[in-house]
């Protein structure tokens, strides 16, 4: 801060206000979604048991995978895991033979051995198939619309 500065004070933004109707409504929303993503996690879970695979590792092996060498705070960026969480992935798969890390000055990358390359030209594609089913019963046109409709929650 400099001498001309001054801090800003903490302004909370109100939402607008709603009716009980639309309250009820957001909440019946947050509730089938929440539901949804939480069934959809444990499905994938139970589809990726059959590699020793949870989603998060999944996560990582198609985001490395994908990138053929990331660093690993891009890695953590494009995750939906915390710092330490990342860290103790890594250090599993790595342990698995599937990833190797290397540090170059103070960045560290992450890439994809051969073991780990072959398990995501296995895993992925299936995985993949795995996931669009979950939304076949949805038309294409409903499905870009549901893509639209999750970008404007953002």
């Amino acid at each position: 801060m400099t001498e001309h500065s001054e801090a800003l004070p903490h302004v909370i933004v109100q939402p607008p206000a709603l009716s009980k109707q639309d309250e009820r409504r957001g909440v019946l929303l947050w509730f089938r979604l929440a539901r949804f993503y939480n069934q959809s996690i444990r499905q994938t879970n139970q589809h990726l048991s059959q590699w020793n695979m949870t989603a998060a590792q999944f996560d990582i092996l198609a985001q490395v995978g994908g990138a053929g060498r990331i660093t690993q705070q891009e890695l953590a960026d494009k995750l939906v895991v915390t710092k330490g969480n990342i860290t103790q992935l890594l250090v599993k798969a790595e342990a698995q033979g599937v990833l190797s890390r290397e540090q170059q000055w103070k960045t560290k990358y992450v890439s994809l051995t051969e073991a780990g390359k072959k398990l995501y030209e296995e895993v992925v594609p299936l995985q993949e198939h795995f996931q669009a089913a979950k939304f076949s019963s949805l038309t294409m046109e409903e499905q870009k619309q549901f893509l639209e409709l999750l970008k404007k929650l953002r």
